[in-house]
């Protein structure tokens, strides 16, 4: 549809002429607050397994209940565009934490400490810088061309919003309603089904990990002809809902890539290779004494990793009309200038020469930052690459939705052109790494918060907020979230990390005494093994793997080596010294972003089974199967996608149970989806993700501290309960999750007639 600068006039639910109260203190902090739970939830997630799902709705249902809560204790009622401002605050979290999440661990992998004060500068500098670059494309793409850009999230979550308006919104906006109505019913309904997720799954959580009254991960390994194989599900809240929003095609494929390698990989790799009499490289050990851990570690990630850098760059091959559409239709707007009213309360934007100046002044920092070890060239990338992915994702989004937003292929696309500019200026030293990936995290996260700043300002558009006081909202939410998502993503890490004692991996390695002498910096044990060992330790940077793994070692000042520190995130020691396991994060995009880095720069990649993932992508487009979304599969463990495909697994059932329905008999596929996408079945799945990834946090975080009561628990449950220890453990446990499989299932049904 060509840019039509002169589009019919739409009709907000709130008029412009009417002045209700909106960017109130009350709205501003519980819309932060909030912004703050789901995006550590999120960034739980996005570790876990590399995707997270949209904030807004739930966001939005809890600020409804809230506010309805402090009404009922005496206090003023909320407005519909108070509600908005909590929505917009609170949904900046989610996006942030997506793109810190799949960036920053990268420079663990690469090598670096995880600094504090260079993860929270690329989340707040890349979080502003997305919004403001969004805010002068809104008249163009929200109001121009809003019944080209149907902005699906956004449109869902503006239905919930006037659903539940209350009634001096009512008043305003001409609608008479009686409170005993079926719409005021149904957003109480609402408010009960998230809420109780959000309880169920805590709990749920709380009692598996804390209490191990069953087990979390139930896993069984078979023999011939499947030697190695495996197959297994975490059975965590947070998992299921993922996959149940998601949807059964997206799910089922990121489980088939699972299968593909616990069952096809990992069993064939064993199979030729168990006869060898020496390792095979990458490999340091023999393939007869590997169990499918690994393999996997030594040979199928590798095949993974080279899957999800094809499957994403010919996501963005494939994108590239509708990019180059996005893009000609973002300046479109800028040639013709804005149509708007700047008079009307529902057409007032932040003025462009405060954007301008707060773009110049990010661009600036971020320039003389110390910690993101930037240059002036690589500034210009972010402005360049930042302006251009910010207009595509805010685009995309419209067309497309969130979920479908190809976010961390561009960010792919950046880090391989700025690799390949610094490789051809002979910038190829760890120096380097920073910087490079520094510039893909910026504008990954700003790509990916325009996209959720243009949601949300749809949002406003239908309900009839002022944009001007969304975007100081969301703002303010950006920032906030960016301040807490650092330390977060550092305790998560350090929760996970491993002291693996040195004479296990490198017994062989040893420093002089003037070699120890030299080294700079030192550190102390982090997480829970830091009770039994108080010393400080020289750092060294270990950077080839002669003797031992490459990493970060602590160093005695005699030169001898103390450990090995086996990070939380993407580690490879399950086990700490005591014999107590710990639960690593994968974070597979990061993985990515790590090997791009290393394979152009320094060209230090095993390319052979690199190249092998790139063609099962090439093979799969080829047969017409989502690239993408199987190779994360192949990367990720069986046990993190097989929970998502159950999830979708429920989605697909309800589905189709529930189209079969009077009430969807005139409905297109398009509204068919969005009308699930509103549904009971999308608040519960909403309330587990948001309940079991936040007891997931609080549970790693306190580990440190509640070390002894773990340690009791895990004796007792070893000991005495059969849901976590004995023959059939695994089976027991299955009990507890297949209950939370028939509530969702139980909850998302609808009956004839309501909807």
């Amino acid at each position: 549809m060509p840019y039509d600068p002169h589009p019919p006039a739409v009709k907000p639910y709130i008029p412009a002429s009417a002045h209700l109260p909106e960017l109130t203190l009350r709205a501003l902090i519980m819309g932060t607050v909030l912004g703050m739970i789901f995006g550590a939830s999120s960034l739980y997630l996005v570790l876990k397994v590399g995707l997270t799902v949209s904030a807004s709705i739930p966001v939005a249902v809890i600020a409804i209940t809230l506010f309805g809560m402090a009404k009922k204790a005496g206090g003023r009622e909320s407005t519909i565009l108070e509600n908005s401002i909590t929505q917009t605050a609170g949904s900046a979290g989610e996006s942030l934490a997506f793109g810190l999440g799949v960036t920053m661990p990268a420079i663990m992998i690469l090598g670096f400490d995880l600094e504090i004060s260079r993860v929270m500068l690329v989340g707040v500098l890349g979080g502003l810088l997305g919004i403001l670059m969004m805010i002068p494309m809104r008249r163009t793409m929200i109001v121009d061309q809003h019944r080209e850009l149907k902005y699906p999230e956004g449109t869902a979550c503006a239905e919930v919003l006037k659903a539940a308006a209350t009634p001096s919104s009512r008043e305003a906006a001409g609608e008479v309603r009686l409170e005993g109505s079926d719409e005021a019913k149904a957003a109480r309904t609402r408010a009960f089904i998230i809420f109780g997720g959000f309880g169920i799954g805590l709990l749920y959580k709380t009692l598996n990990i804390s209490f191990k009254l069953w087990k979390d991960t139930v896993n069984f390994v078979f023999g011939a002809p499947l030697r190695a194989g495996s197959a297994g599900a975490e059975i965590s809240p947070e998992l299921l809902g993922v996959g149940y929003i998601i949807g059964p095609r997206i799910a089922m494929t990121m489980a088939a890539g699972g299968v593909l390698s616990y069952l096809l990989l990992i069993p064939m790799i064993k199979f030729f290779g168990e006869l060898l009499t020496v390792p095979l490289a990458p490999g340091t050990m023999l393939i007869k004494d590997m169990g499918p851990d690994d393999i996997r570690s030594a040979y199928v990630l590798y095949i993974g990793a080279g899957a999800v850098a094809a499957g994403g760059l010919i996501s963005l091959v494939r994108s590239l009309p509708t990019i180059w559409n996005g893009l000609r239709g973002g300046l479109a707007g800028f040639k013709s200038g804005s149509t708007g009213d700047a008079s009307l309360r529902t057409d007032q934007d932040i003025p462009l020469k405060w954007v301008a100046i707060g773009c110049l002044g990010i661009i600036a920092v971020i320039t003389f930052a110390t910690p993101l070890h930037m240059n002036l060239l690589g500034a210009l990338l972010i402005l360049v690459f930042g302006f251009l992915f910010s207009t595509v994702s805010s685009r995309l989004t419209g067309e497309v939705g969130s979920s479908s937003n190809p976010i961390s292929g561009m960010a792919v696309a950046t880090l391989l052109f700025t690799c390949l500019i610094f490789l051809v200026m002979g910038w190829t030293g760890g120096r380097y790494y920073v910087t490079a990936l520094s510039v893909g995290a910026i504008v990954c996260i700003a790509a990916s918060n325009a996209g959720t700043t243009s949601q949300d300002l749809k949002t406003g558009f239908l309900v009839g907020a002022t944009p001007r006081l969304q975007q100081y909202a969301i703002l303010a939410g950006a920032f906030a979230s960016a301040l807490i998502l650092g330390p977060i993503l550092l305790k998560l890490n350090d929760a996970g990390t491993v002291y693996v004692p040195a004479a296990q991996v490198a017994p062989q390695v040893r420093l002089t005494s003037a070699q120890a002498g030299g080294l700079a910096q030192t550190a102390q044990l982090q997480g829970p093994q830091a009770a039994s060992d108080h010393a400080t330790y020289k750092v060294w940077q270990k950077t080839d793997t002669t003797g031992g793994p490459a990493g970060k070692y602590l160093v005695r000042d005699d030169g001898s080596l103390a450990y090995l520190v086996d990070p939380g995130i993407n580690g490879q020691f399950h086990t700490r010294p005591d014999g107590s396991e710990v639960k690593k994060y994968d974070a597979p995009k990061a993985v990515l972003m790590s090997y791009i880095i290393k394979g152009i720069l320094d060209q230090q990649l095993p390319w052979t089974l690199v190249v092998f993932g790139v063609m099962i992508a090439v093979v799969l487009e080829m047969a017409g199967v989502n690239a993408l979304s199987f190779a994360v599969g192949v990367y990720l463990p069986l046990v993190s996608t097989l929970p998502i495909a159950i999830g979708g697994l429920i989605r697909w059932m309800v589905d189709r149970r529930n189209n079969r329905l009077p009430q969807y008999a005139g409905l297109n596929e398009e509204e068919r989806q969005a009308a699930g996408d509103r549904s009971s079945g999308t608040l519960l799945a909403s309330g587990y993700i948001a309940g079991g990834a936040l007891a997931g946090i609080i549970i790693a975080i306190t580990a440190g501290v509640l070390t002894d009561f773990d340690t009791t628990m895990g004796k007792w449950a070893e000991a005495s309960n059969p849901f976590f220890a004995g023959a059939s453990a695994d089976l027991l446990s299955i009990l507890p999750y297949a209950a939370l499989i028939l509530l969702l299932y139980w909850v998302a049904r609808e009956k004839a007639g309501k909807r």
